[in-house]
């Protein structure tokens, strides 16, 4: 028996990778490794980790994407995101998807075990230079809390429809009739407060729920 922290790693990169398993592999398990979104998803779900490290951009939908999905099953995982990004649009976003920490790849490497001993407690770490701005990102959270009133359901009908889907098209993919796509658009507008689908993929992207360079975190989930 062990109360070793479980770490599972996700970077599309093998180099930084090897370079956080360095630096961990001492003090935490290393119960796992992914390189895209979808694998990361489906591997933190049977590996069952404490925390997983993770980058923000990576293929098959991104950090958030596996946070995201991680989260619908299993709250309890704590995620930290580790990262060459400072992006505001970057931060917003894992923010929105409840990272415990944002820490970018320009910290030092064997500080990294005290920051992941500190996501996994609860004390959200984040670097010198995403903490300068970190008050105006949680209030940009709170003015686009609107999306946390979104079933799943209806956040990948968003996540279909702001990258230009047409209502049969999302239907389609989701696996439902065109008749029950447009109930879940009526729902849609009422919580979100916006009339048309225009609004709808304008908040989108201005809060940072999809980006145009991910793809669309529905797979097919059943209904």
């Amino acid at each position: 028996m062990t109360d070793r922290l479980r770490v599972f790693l996700v970077d599309d990169h093998d180099v930084a990778r090897a370079g956080a398993r360095h630096y961990l592999e001492d003090r935490f398990d290393i119960v796992g490794e992914a390189d895209n979104a979808i694998d990361a998803a489906e591997m933190i779900a049977s590996r069952k980790p404490d925390l997983v490290l993770l980058d923000v951009r990576l293929p098959g939908g991104g950090g958030a994407y596996v946070v995201e999905q991680v989260r619908r099953s299993d709250p309890s995982v704590r995620f930290l995101a580790f990262t060459v990004s400072a992006e505001r649009h970057d931060v917003l976003r894992l923010l929105q998807a409840g990272v415990d920490g944002y820490v970018t790849k320009a910290t030092f490497g064997p500080d990294l075990p005290d920051l992941v001993e500190a996501a996994a407690a609860g004390q959200r770490p984040v670097s010198a230079d995403v903490a300068g701005y970190l008050l105006d990102i949680d209030e940009d959270i709170v003015e686009a809390a609107g999306i946390e009133k979104l079933t799943p359901r209806e956040r990948d009908v968003v996540n279909l429809i702001a990258r230009g889907y047409t209502y049969r098209e999302t239907a389609a993919r989701m696996e439902i009739s065109v008749k029950t796509l447009e109930t879940h658009m009526r729902h849609i507008f009422d919580k979100l407060g916006v009339a048309s689908r225009h609004e709808l993929s304008r908040l989108a992207y201005d809060t940072g729920f999809v980006r145009p360079d991910e793809e669309p975190s529905y797979r097919g989930e059943p209904r």
